[in-house]
C-alpha cells in the first residue's frame, strides 16, 4: 500500500476546465510543477514546499495536502465534491460494460 496516498483526494480544475483528482503525493507534485510560472505566488510556494518535504522526510501527508488545498482555493480552482461522478463509480445499469 502507498503511503503517500491522501485520506481523501482533492479535486481541481485544471486549464481545460476539466476535473482533475489529485489523490496522492506524487498527483499534488505533478501538479504544481505543471501550473503556470506566471500565476505562481504565496500559496504555490508554500504548497510546493509542504509536498517537497512530505515527499522527502517525515513531514506530515495531511499538512502536504492541506496545504495543496488551501492553494487549489487561494487560486480558484479548487472543486467541492460530495460524491464520486458517475464515470468513477463503475456503474451502469444497461449493462454494456466489458467483463474481466
Amino acid at each position: 500500500m502507498n503511503d503517500r496516498i491522501f485520506d481523501s483526494p482533492v479535486y481541481v480544475k485544471n486549464g481545460n476546465s476539466l476535473i482533475q483528482e489529485v489523490a496522492c503525493l506524487e498527483d499534488a507534485l505533478e501538479f504544481l510543477y505543471e501550473w503556470p510560472k506566471h500565476k505562481r505566488g504565496p500559496g504555490y510556494d508554500t504548497a510546493l514546499r509542504a509536498c517537497q518535504r512530505a515527499f522527502d522526510s517525515g513531514y506530515p501527508l495531511t499538512a502536504a495536502q492541506k496545504a495543496f488545498s488551501g492553494f487549489a482555493k487561494s487560486a480558484r480552482i479548487l472543486e467541492e465534491v460530495s460524491a464520486p461522478p458517475p464515470w468513477m463509480t463503475g456503474t451502469n445499469s444497461r449493462g454494456g460494460g466489458l467483463t474481466a
